[in-house]
């Protein structure tokens, strides 16, 4: 029996030699190229240049290295398809069953910098053809563009012997997500200050929401881009999971709260302030916002523009609040 193949390229490094042990013990010989071919050799894990399959070295400075047809025919190939068996055999491609890969990382490059040398430099090209040639083959190969599915990849592969359909699929569905994400990133850089011809939105599910703007409704929180402070980077420290109102609310009570520089409070409930004010500290901000409208700030959501200090604390207690 012909042993599987997995093909190995990353940018982010996490897990990977767990990863690659994982797969070796599953049968599975590992073909890989430049940093991530040298990591798993100083890990001891017997590695195939990429360049010894294709008969071709890696140039341009790493531009051109998997853009050949032993690799994309590898992961093109319909095992079902009695031509494209054909092909293979003629032309001597080898299958490759699994693909991990993960993309130059232009997003936290770009906002380190605006450098047009540096980020063109940082925008892949082999990683994206190779991810989308897998994903569109997913009922034959398995492609994994995040480090967070390897543990459930290895799971059934010990469990099972292979990756179920259902896997594959939602895995290849992610790596569409993700390149398509990508693209937007490039896209909107290049665009500038200027308005597209196109608008695409993407962002990563950070959270499942208790519910959406109603109780029937579901709802998730997804954040994109650049991270900012906000609601989106916050960490909720106690309490029960928000829904979609609480999240709307409370980011338009910091957005509200950090538009000025005194010590200032901001009371929000459905979408409305039903106080605002600033003072000399938070405690008289409080006082001074909670007497707008007290009866509306039942169950409202709080912000401050400051370090919460006991007192403050300890008077905003004296109502019923749903966040701080």
């Amino acid at each position: 029996m012909t042993a599987r193949r997995a093909l190995l390229s990353v940018s982010d490094k996490t897990g990977l030699i767990d990863f690659a042990t994982g797969l070796v013990s599953a049968g599975f010989d590992i073909l890989s190229t430049g940093g991530t071919a040298r990591s798993l050799r100083d890990a001891g894990i017997e590695v195939t240049d990429v360049s010894e399959v294709t008969g071709f070295p890696e140039i341009m400075d790493g531009r051109v290295k998997t853009l050949h047809p032993k690799i994309h025919g590898g992961l093109l190939a319909r095992r079902d398809n009695e031509d494209h068996r054909a092909a293979m055999h003629a032309q001597q491609i080898g299958g490759i069953d699994l693909l991990a890969v993960n993309l130059y990382p232009f997003e936290a490059q770009r906002a380190k910098t605006d450098d047009f040398a540096t980020l063109v430099e940082y925008i892949d090209i082999g990683g994206p053809a190779m991810l989308r040639a897998a994903a569109k083959n997913h009922q034959f190969v398995t492609v994994v563009c995040d480090p967070a599915d390897y543990d459930s990849v290895l799971a059934e592969l010990q469990q099972d012997g292979d990756v179920g359909g259902n896997t594959r699929r939602r895995l290849a569905g992610k790596v569409f997500a993700r390149t398509a994400a990508y693209d937007r990133a490039i896209a909107d850089w290049m665009a500038g200050d200027e308005f597209g011809d196109s608008m695409t939105l993407s962002g990563r599910r950070l959270q499942e929401l208790r519910y959406g703007e109603n109780p029937h409704q579901k709802a998730a929180l997804y954040a994109g881009g650049p991270a900012r402070p906000g609601v989106a980077t916050a960490e909720q420290i106690q309490g029960k999971p928000l829904s979609y109102n609480n999240l709307n609310d409370t980011d338009a009570a910091f957005e509200l709260a950090a538009e000025f520089a005194d010590p200032t409070i901001a009371i929000i409930k459905h979408a409305n302030p039903c106080g605002v004010a600033s003072a000399a500290d938070l405690p008289a901000a409080w006082d001074a916002a909670l007497a707008a409208d007290p009866v509306s700030a039942f169950g409202g959501i709080v912000a401050a523009n400051l370090p919460l200090d006991a007192e403050t604390a300890r008077r905003i207690t004296s109502i019923f609040t749903e966040v701080v």
